[in-house]
C-alpha cells in the first residue's frame, strides 16, 4: 500500500479513536476526497425531490442517519418508519426549535410518527440553527450514499420552494465522513421521547 494511503488510514483511525473517546475534533478548513461514484440531483418543485429522497430511504439496507432542520413530511417519516421496521438502523437528529412543538396526530407531526414507531430521535440545542439537511445511507457500504442540499423535509419544500438535493452514491469515504460528523453532533444532542418537547 502506498505510504500516502497508509498515512491517510492512520489519520482516519486516530479520528475514530478520538470520536469514540469523546474528544473534540480539531478545527479544519475542509476535507477532500478523490472523485468517484455517481452523482444524482433534483430541483424542486420542477423535479419530484421527495420521491427521489424516499427512493433513497427505501434502498437503505443497514443504516440511515438523518440530519433534519424542519421535518413535517409524513411521507418521508413513513418511509423512515418502514426502513426501521425492515431492520435498518434509523436515527434522526433534528433542530429543537423547529421540531419541538408538534402535537401528536396533528398535521405535520412527522417526528411524532417516528417516535411512535420507536425510531430514535434527538434534538440539537447547541446552535442558533441546526441547519443540516442530510441523509447518510449504508455508510459502510455496499450501496453507500449521501444526500444533502437545501431541501427541508416538508410539503413546502416539495411544492412551493426553490430547492435542490444532491446525492453522491458509491463514495463510502465521504459517507463515513458525514456519519462521523453526525455522530459528533449526536453526542451533544438530547434524546426525545415525546412531543411537544421542552428543554
Amino acid at each position: 500500500m502506498p505510504e500516502r494511503r497508509v498515512a491517510g488510514w492512520r489519520v482516519l483511525a486516530l479520528v475514530a479513536l478520538m470520536l469514540a473517546a469523546g474528544v473534540a475534533l480539531p478545527v479544519q478548513a475542509s476535507q477532500r476526497f478523490a472523485a468517484r461514484g455517481e452523482i444524482e440531483l433534483a430541483f424542486s418543485p420542477r423535479d419530484d425531490a421527495e420521491k427521489v429522497l424516499i427512493e433513497l430511504i427505501r434502498g437503505a439496507r443497514r443504516s440511515l442517519e438523518v440530519h433534519a432542520y424542519v421535518f413535517t413530511s409524513r411521507n418521508i417519516a413513513d418511509a423512515m418508519v418502514a426502513a426501521h421496521r425492515r431492520g435498518v438502523r434509523v436515527a434522526v437528529l433534528a433542530d429543537a426549535q423547529m421540531n419541538r412543538r408538534a402535537k401528536p396526530g396533528a398535521k405535520g407531526d412527522a417526528v411524532g410518527r417516528l417516535l411512535a414507531a420507536g425510531v430514535p430521535v434527538a434534538f440539537e440545542t447547541a446552535y442558533n440553527a441546526a441547519h443540516n439537511k442530510v441523509l447518510i445511507v449504508d455508510a459502510d457500504g455496499p450501496g453507500c450514499a449521501v444526500l444533502t442540499g437545501s431541501y427541508n423535509f416538508t410539503w413546502s419544500a416539495r411544492n412551493r420552494n426553490a430547492e435542490n438535493i444532491l446525492i453522491v452514491r458509491g463514495q463510502c469515504e465521504l459517507a463515513r465522513a458525514y456519519r462521523d460528523n453526525w455522530r459528533w453532533h449526536r453526542k451533544a444532542a438530547t434524546a426525545v421521547t415525546a412531543l411537544p418537547w421542552k428543554p
